[in-house]
């Protein structure tokens, strides 16, 4: 890494508050410029402008605390610097082969005017696409253990933006996207699905558009023995004001000195695409600590999951309640006919996995203890050991093994996470044990610790272990229920994936996801990191699964679309949902999810409207080969794609799966068509998207 020393600022240490506040600070990278300023009362304050557009107007910054004077002012700089730094790396898996971290950085050294004279640093990294920032605080004599009460940033807006929000829900993130004007925020009509949110309070990634063509989007970076950042919107001045997830105690974090919060991240585009493809949040991760990477392996998946939430098999061997995990016979239960994790069932999964290519089979159910897990705060549920009778572990081993499938460990905590970190060691080596290479972990329900929130930083750093540990196990990690991903997935690699937000699951047992939901995500929830959204359902209209219990449910896309979302919603780790024999009734579509990749050397999003559509392409690692997604709204489109992405001078075959004649997502979702021809880097092709549709390109270079 290469640091160029920019400028340096040595403040007398006798400032007062009092005196004429000093000449502000400033750091420019092209149209991105950030100001750092104390007003004349020695409050701290920042401001970001893009090019002569205002992005944050000033804002305050400083820190709450417990234990002493808080760091808000009356505030002195000491000293401050600013360096510059540009140099790339390579992920270990990622959406291009090689990033570039370019920026310059300035941090400011603060003092409290009034004794004891603690210190605070504040570093800000801007970016050709934005700015980050956090505090520091330093090793000191008047410092050591401290507790912040709540953080004072704020992101002062210049205007009434449009504004694409989910309810500051502490526990969940399992909510549709509302899309209003900031001064229209209120979360009250919105019923809550686990704590119930201030009227006035979101989630981030928060995603605004200006009225004079900005994009941006907040959120934050490196969350780490932190809780979670939230924002309360100020609905008549358009202020945005941080608010930390509480502990059991009330106070948000409990830290010693040295310490440093994680980055606060605006991004920055005049360009929708741009903040798509901005890697801003990622390099604000600090590299991954594993001695070896080769381990981690992208790929996709099927598994024994959808078949109970379409009410065709369920989750629990036995229908008694109330049972106590330890010393329970499990053998003497009367089984009730639909559990779906047995091992004949595993097997045709198995079997399914081995014919079309896929490496791994997900296996939801297996273990004792389903019949008693949800909704009591009960703190003994699950050992993760111990299977039902009709899941013969070492013969399911031994025949995924020969048929060269991995099978996929689920843990499922039930928000009991004191028991599960119990257990963990046991667990990861009868995965070990057992040749499970991945697990995804699940936290429904109120967290044990009772008192602590999912989003809290009790659960933070449960998350932060649970990654490091599975890592010096060399086992990789999808997990869900879990706080919104911030960029770790660089330090650790083997955090594959994340739900942390409304997935593909809840159009089968609820209102559903609108057709607009997943032209919004990848503006908000992915730009922290990949999604285990689980795509791929063919049979659109779910009442043929079970009648009685689906009755008029259906998922809100066509068929095409479904294909799409496997380009347009980026994941090292995508399932195809669907049950087997959904997907051998349509094999010539099934065909697109065989051949797309899941990791990349380039990605291009090619057009692109946060609640609109979005068409993305990508190039896949260590191929010639490229694939693109292009989806709609509830609305039809026309996107007419260029393909100058494409090699100069090379011929390709493109295999385009498309809506069908008079295809919409709730009136003929089914309807799909596929075309071949050939196609070089001059070709431009038009995409009729469906109402709620989409479109899947496959190109590969012909001989």
């Amino acid at each position: 890494m290469r640091y160029l020393l920019w400028a340096a600022w040595l403040l007398p240490a006798s400032l007062s508050a009092a005196a004429p506040a000093p000449t502000p600070l400033t750091a420019r990278l092209d149209k991105v410029t950030l100001t750092f300023a104390l007003t004349p009362d020695g409050q701290p304050t920042y401001a970001v402008q893009y090019g002569a557009k205002s992005v944050i107007t000033t804002s305050r910054l400083g820190l709450a605390l417990v234990d002493g004077p808080s760091f808000e002012g009356p505030l002195e700089i000491t000293d401050s610097e600013t360096w510059e730094v540009d140099d790339s790396w390579n992920p270990v898996w990622g959406e291009v082969k090689t990033i570039r971290n370019h920026y310059r950085q300035l941090t400011v050294h603060l003092r409290q005017t009034q004794p004891p004279g603690r210190r605070l640093d504040v570093v800000f990294r801007v970016f050709a696409d934005g700015v980050g920032f956090r505090y520091e605080v330093p090793r000191q004599a008047d410092l050591s253990y401290f507790t912040v009460q709540q953080e004072l940033t704020e992101f002062n807006l210049p205007a009434n933006h449009k504004a694409f929000w989910i309810p500051g829900d502490y526990d969940s993130n399992e909510y549709a996207y509302t899309t209003s004007r900031l001064s229209e925020v209120n979360t009250t009509p919105i019923e809550a699905i686990q704590q119930k949110a201030a009227a006035n309070r979101v989630q981030t990634p928060l995603m605004l558009k200006s009225d004079d063509g900005l994009y941006v989007n907040i959120h934050e970076a490196a969350l780490v023995n932190y809780p979670a950042l939230f924002l309360n919107v100020e609905t008549q001045t358009y202020g945005l004001r941080s608010q930390l997830v509480p502990s059991a105690t009330g106070a948000a974090a409990y830290l010693q000195a040295p310490e440093h919060t994680p980055w606060r991240t605006i991004v920055v585009s005049d360009k929708a695409a741009e903040v798509l493809t901005s890697k801003l949040i990622l390099n604000l991760n600090e590299p991954t600590k594993f001695p070896t990477t080769d381990w981690i392996r992208p790929q996709k998946f099927v598994g024994v999951w959808w078949e109970m939430h379409v009410n065709k098999a369920s989750w629990n061997y036995a229908d008694t309640s109330n049972i106590k995990l330890a010393g329970t016979d499990w053998s003497r239960l009367k089984p009730n006919g639909r559990h779906g994790a047995n091992t004949a069932n595993v097997k045709r999964y198995i079997d399914f996995a081995a014919r079309h290519g896929l490496q791994s089979v997900l296996v939801e159910g297996w273990n004792v203890g389903w019949e008693d897990w949800a909704g009591n705060w009960k703190e003994e549920v699950f050992d993760f050991v111990t299977p039902y009778p009709d899941f013969n572990v070492p013969e399911l081993q031994q025949y995924a093994a020969a048929k060269g499938v991995q099978l996929m460990m689920h843990h499922e905590t039930s928000g009991s996470v004191s028991n599960y970190e119990r257990r963990q060691d046991a667990a990861y080596r009868f995965m070990k044990e057992h040749s499970y290479a991945a697990v995804k972990t699940g936290y429904v329900g109120r967290i044990i610790p009772r008192g602590e929130h999912h989003d809290g930083q009790w659960m933070v750093n449960h998350y932060n272990r649970t990654a490091a540990l599975l890592g010096q196990n060399e086992l990789m990690v999808d997990m869900h229920e879990a706080v919104r991903p911030t960029g770790l997935h660089r330090t650790y690699p083997n955090w594959l994936a994340s739900e942390a937000a409304r997935g593909n699951e809840f159009n089968a047992w609820s209102t559903g996801n609108p057709p607009e939901h997943e032209t919004i995500l990848p503006f908000t929830r992915l730009m922290g990191g990949p999604m285990d959204y689980t795509p791929g359902i063919f049979r659109i209209m779910l009442e043929s699964w079970n009648p009685a219990q689906n009755k008029g449910r259906q998922v809100h896309t066509t068929l095409a679309k479904q294909l799409a979302l496997y380009v347009t919603m980026y994941s090292p780790l995508q399932m195809a949902a669907d049950l087997p024999e959904a997907y051998e009734q349509h094999l010539d579509a099934f065909q697109f999810i065989k051949d797309v990749a899941v990791d990349w050397d380039d990605t291009r999003v090619l057009l692109a409207e946060p609640g609109e559509y979005i068409t993305t392409a990508r190039k896949a690692k260590g191929r010639e080969d490229w694939f693109v997604g292009s989806i709609t709204d509830e609305n039809p489109r026309q996107q007419v794609v260029k393909l100058d992405f494409l090699t100069p001078g090379r011929q390709y075959e493109a295999i385009i799966y498309a809506d069908g004649e008079g295809a919409s997502w709730d009136r003929n979702p089914m309807a799909y068509q596929i075309r071949k021809q050939k196609v070089t880097s001059k070709t431009t092709l038009t995409l009729q998207l469906a109402p709620g549709g989409g479109a899947a390109i496959s190109l590969r270079p012909t001989r």
